[in-house]
């Protein structure tokens, strides 16, 4: 077997890893395989190739790392729409009670009694709401 085609059946080895782990990772190294490929292809010498390899290799991973899909989300999660199905949803607040600087409700919301508790900076009207928040078993709503 061809040198160049060792690098193509090693990137295609670790583009089926990437489709397991649902990371870019793999698919940055794998990119730097097929660069060894293409060097390889070219008739370039084993220490050329293993170093256009690294090379393309690491750029990719720094390319990927510096862009928004390698980086982590910083927070919580409890306002992201993506985990939770809830952010979004509406539900109707007959009344709010006045507890300190806070408005707090109990609501039924998927069969259950929710506490429901307004977000700062918006009046305390009874009505259709929007969940934007959840924390641990209550609702942060805003009105709709």
């Amino acid at each position: 077997m061809s040198d160049w085609a060792i690098w193509l059946v090693l990137a295609g080895i670790l583009l089926g890893a990437e489709l397991f782990t649902g990371t870019f990772y793999l698919l940055m190294i794998a990119l730097g395989l097929v660069a060894g490929g293409v060097v390889a292809w070219g008739g370039v010498q084993l220490e050329w190739q293993l170093l256009v390899a690294a090379i393309v290799g690491v750029i990719a991973v720094l390319g990927l790392r510096r862009s928004r899909y390698g980086r982590l989300r910083q927070g919580s999660g409890n306002d992201d729409p993506n985990l939770l199905l809830d952010i979004g949803q509406g539900i109707e607040v007959p009344l709010w009670q006045a507890h300190g600087s806070q408005y707090i409700a109990r609501v039924p919301y998927r069969g259950a009694q929710w506490d429901v508790e307004l977000l700062p900076g918006h009046h305390a009207l009874p009505g259709p709401h929007v969940i934007r928040e959840i924390r641990g078993s209550r609702l942060l709503v805003a009105p709709r």
